[in-house]
């Protein structure tokens, strides 16, 4: 951790712009990125504390990276930091996605697909990158890379969210049992690394507006039924019984939107394939759907997009501070380097399938991405720098017709 455990709103602010402006590629990207800012290039976090907490917000409903990452703002900033972040990686997609609804889909045709391809070998190569460091710190012993390996032999049997969930919980079971070693000098670099501000009042109070929200919309839309009532319940409930984030919302989306004639089946699925080209969290699709069901309304658009993560951010924040004391216990640190062996096995899953199956497609996609992973490890570059080298290569090939 660095000397100094706190940052500037401003910091937060222009950190998380910049991720929420070039983090393509999904869950598993987003967590990629952030590694590289947060851990590596600034120092935010240690590695064991940045997977502890990706511990925490895979067992959470809600989008898992947007949680992760208002938990470091919160971290950092308290509870503005936390706003401030969340802000900043969110809007960026979220205004895309507004714009689209409104008839800016320039990013279709054939060069708007060349530029989407590029952006998506970079998350190859960001995912990649994160599983090596991750695996150097975390499975640092034949035990914790046994544990990872067992991982993907598990997630692969056990599709699903479900399935991730049961992974954590094998991997930290079987840290119980191989890693009581390895918590003791584990247990002192989680010392104090995700305080928060959060008081414990605070933090009740949070986990209170959680559960009256998923109780009480549904009460008060049977009073009201104005659309911007409607929009909030739906939208939130999506968020609150969601586990696993990015992909997973869709159907209950679909059904939340489709079914009542708010957005038509085209229409939604049009969305889903913007969402899929912007950089940010797949959960700002919400204000897509937002303006589309608002006819154009920019306040029923806003009102999704903040429905959709609100409770998820509930969650963290009054959940995170508990999560700091228990994740410090001498039992439980033994538990921890097993779960935190098993996440690094999870990425490792997800850097195969879904992100290179759908991806790496041709030998020329394969040297790009090789060319980036070097860059990225060995040269030195900054994921910034390899998004934008990997975006040139991708346009180069278009314009000479698809080659290498």
């Amino acid at each position: 951790m660095p000397a100094s455990s706190r940052s500037s709103l401003s910091e937060i602010f222009r950190t998380f712009l910049g991720l929420g402006l070039t983090s393509f590629g999904g869950p598993a990207a987003h967590l990629g990125y952030f590694r590289s800012a947060f851990v590596e290039r600034r120092g935010w976090l240690s590695e064991r504390a940045y997977a502890d907490l990706v511990v925490l917000c895979q067992f959470l409903p809600g989008p898992a990276s947007s949680q992760v990452g208002l938990a470091i703002g919160l971290i950092r900033g308290g509870l503005p930091g936390a706003l401030a972040a969340w802000l900043a990686f969110t809007l960026p997609s979220a205004l895309l996605l507004i714009a689209f609804a409104l008839g800016a889909s320039a990013l279709e045709g054939p060069l708007g697909q060349a530029l989407m391809q590029g952006l998506k070998l970079v998350a190859v190569v960001i995912v990649a990158h994160a599983v090596q460091g991750m695996a150097r710190t975390l499975c640092p012993d034949r035990r914790r890379a046994a544990i990872a390996v067992g991982a993907i032999a598990l997630v692969a049997t056990l599709e699903g969210v479900g399935g991730q969930v049961a992974t954590i919980l094998a991997g930290a079971l079987a840290g119980a049992v191989l890693c009581r070693n390895a918590a003791a000098c584990d247990s002192a670099s989680r010392a104090d690394s995700l305080r928060s501000s959060a008081s414990r009042t605070l933090s009740g109070l949070f986990l209170t507006l959680f559960v009256a929200g998923l109780v009480g919309l549904p009460l008060l839309r049977q009073l009201d039924a104005g659309l911007w009532l409607a929009v909030i319940d739906a939208f939130y409930r999506a968020g609150a019984l969601v586990f696993g984030g990015g992909h997973v919302v869709l159907p209950l989306l679909q059904a939340e939107v489709v079914a009542p004639g708010w957005v038509s089946e085209d229409a939604f699925l049009s969305g889903y394939g913007a969402a899929q080209a912007v950089p940010g969290p797949l959960f700002t699709l919400a204000a897509y759907l937002g303006m589309v069901a608002g006819e154009g309304n920019v306040l029923i658009a806003l009102l999704a997009l903040v429905a959709i993560f609100l409770p998820g951010a509930l969650l963290v924040i009054g959940l995170l501070p508990m999560w700091d004391r228990l994740r410090q216990r001498a039992g439980l640190t033994a538990m921890m380097a097993g779960a935190n062996a098993a996440v690094v096995g999870l990425l490792a899953a997800a850097l195969f399938d879904p992100i290179w199956l759908s991806t790496v497609a041709s030998l020329g996609d394969f040297t790009l991405v090789v060319a980036g992973f070097v860059a990225l490890t060995r040269w030195g570059w900054s994921p910034l720098a390899v998004v934008l080298a990997c975006l040139g290569v991708s346009l180069a090939r278009h314009w000479l017709g698809g080659g290498l």
